[in-house]
């Protein structure tokens, strides 16, 4: 061994730490803005069907960019794309402690999904291109996603501590000198140059971008569609324009991709029962969880008055059960069969939503933290053994294009699940708050502001001229909020039901996971 080659050996766990605090600052971000969204409606004076933009744009750029990032690492080399992305989301991190307005906050959260989705997708090549012993990229891997997994579960916590200590502002700001000093390491420590490109990228592969702008689009419509709806109705007909030209981008990106030289989203795959499986199940079951999230963190604080720190600290019930569950889906899978273990985990996460329909106004933490668990320990059972079922079942070559559309389908649930979530509560609070006014000994004017009030999610601007009614009113408001959170979650509950269903009928009964497989496979599945 040369001594550059030694010194390089050297100083890889030196990278890998940096490249975990990238992968932190992501990760840390898709949860730990769910305990500032009260905060941050009731500074930049929005409704929620903004509130859901502040949560849907990150999801929904990295959702999107996933695929392509990848290609961008092979093609100019994954140490300087890897910076690049380090340099872009601490940049955007900036960004949205500085906004003032909503367009500001909403365009640098969608500026961060998108390095966000760039730093995910190139760090894992990048542990694979350092670590080329199978022994040793496996206990990267671990270290790589168990980084993730933890900084998913810590979300909400240090979020609330963040938010009550200082300012919603304060969640961006923390970025910063992770991102520098990451930035200033990884500058000196990551292969930058030609050499750092893999054979692929010298193979020619072009950026599919033709595809991507049909995806975003059609993707991106579909879910302002859902949003929207919860305000204009589903039968508007903006709403209805707005679906069927969904349908249509979406229609025309298949198209595309069925033709292209290069597709960004391989549809051939889609014929492997193995992959569509892992796809519809990890849609479905990301779909409830995100959705549940989202309203759990209004529910939380608007209607039962918690802090962000006690609201983080009840959500540590759903998203340490992840992390948990998530290390030990592999050998659960290994033990039950991969069919078996998918279907189980489907039933036991749709069981725990709903279990959350006895969670009322003024419930007790007793009352949920059981439904929290099972949703978390059952999602996780489903994500680890299908993506480790999916890497089986492919070729080596394909196998990043088909974990990435995997990831993708996982993304992009998350994203209609906070959609149609919101969109479910607002359509309680629309149809229930003109009962609810009318019997309210209020003038003209009053009822008309309190009415904008409450229907655009903003509890604390009830009027407060007489203690009984406000309370009264945030009572009254607390039920139509519970019957929308209720709805959603039999929404959730019916999407992983119907995940076990596709599990069953697509994946063979004898479809087994071996347990050593799975250990090392396994744990890329760990922080998706």
């Amino acid at each position: 061994m040369t001594v550059a080659a030694a010194r390089g050996r050297g100083s890889r766990p030196l990278r890998l730490a940096f490249i975990c605090a990238g992968v932190v600052m992501v990760y840390l971000d898709s949860t730990v803005v769910g305990v500032a969204l009260p905060d941050i409606q009731s500074e930049l004076d929005i409704g929620v069907s903004a509130l859901q933009w502040v949560f849907d744009i990150y999801v929904l750029t990295f959702a999107c960019f996933l695929l392509t990032a990848g290609t961008l690492g092979d093609t100019l080399g994954r140490g300087r794309v890897f910076l690049v992305g380090l340099v872009g989301f601490t940049g955007a991190s900036v960004a949205c402690a500085l906004s003032g307005t909503i367009e500001a906050l909403l365009v640098a959260r969608a500026v961060q999904g998108v390095f966000g989705a760039v730093m995910i997708t190139v760090s894992l090549a990048l542990i694979r291109q350092l670590y080329t012993e199978e022994g040793s990229r496996a206990s990267a891997v671990a270290v790589w996603a168990g980084v993730g997994g933890v900084a998913l579960a810590a979300g909400p916590i240090v979020g609330g501590l963040l938010v009550d200590a200082y300012s919603w502002q304060s969640i961006f700001w923390v970025n910063l000198p992770i991102g520098v000093i990451a930035m200033v390491a990884l500058a000196r420590l990551l292969p930058l140059g030609a050499g750092a490109r893999s054979e692929r990228g010298a193979t020619g592969r072009r950026i599919d971008w033709v595809g991507q702008v049909l995806f975003v689009a059609g993707i991106g419509v579909m879910a302002y569609a859902l949003i929207e709806a919860g305000e204009r109705g589903w039968g508007s007909a903006r709403i209805l324009g707005l679906l069927g030209g969904s349908l249509l981008v979406l229609g025309l990106c298949v198209g595309w991709e069925s033709r292209a030289r290069n597709p960004m989203l391989p549809l051939a795959l889609l014929r492997n029962r193995v992959v569509l499986m892992t796809c519809s199940v990890n849609f479905l079951g990301f779909f409830g969880l995100f959705g549940i999230i989202f309203l759990l963190t209004l529910f939380l604080q608007q209607v039962d008055g918690l802090t962000p720190v006690q609201t983080g600290l009840r959500l540590l019930a759903l998203t340490v059960s992840i992390t948990v569950a998530s290390v030990l889906a592999p050998a659960v899978a290994g033990r039950l069969g991969t069919r078996l273990a998918i279907v189980l985990g489907s039933l036991v996460a749709a069981g725990g939503f709903v279990a959350l329909l006895g969670m009322e106004a003024g419930s007790g933490f007793g009352t949920y933290w059981w439904p929290l668990v099972l949703i978390g320990a059952g999602v996780s059972v489903v994500g680890a053994p299908a993506t480790v079922a999916l890497l089986s079942a492919v070729p080596p070559e394909q196998a990043g294009v088909a974990s990435g559309m995997s990831q993708t389908c996982r993304q992009v649930g998350a994203v209609f699940g906070v959609a149609l979530s919101g969109t479910l509560v607002q359509r309680e609070l629309h149809s229930g708050l003109p009962d609810v006014l009318s019997a309210l000994p209020l003038p003209g004017t009053a009822r008309e502001r309190l009415a904008e009030a409450v229907e655009h999610g903003r509890l604390d601007d009830i009027p407060a001229q007489s203690p009984s009614l406000r309370e009264d009113v945030l009572r009254s408001v607390g039920d139509l909020m519970t019957q929308g959170f209720h709805a959603a979650v039999l929404v959730a509950a019916a999407g992983a039901a119907l995940g076990a269903v596709v599990a069953a009928a697509l994946l063979g009964r004898r479809e087994r996971t071996g347990a050593t497989g799975a250990a090392a496979d396994g744990q890329e599945a760990r922080t998706a």
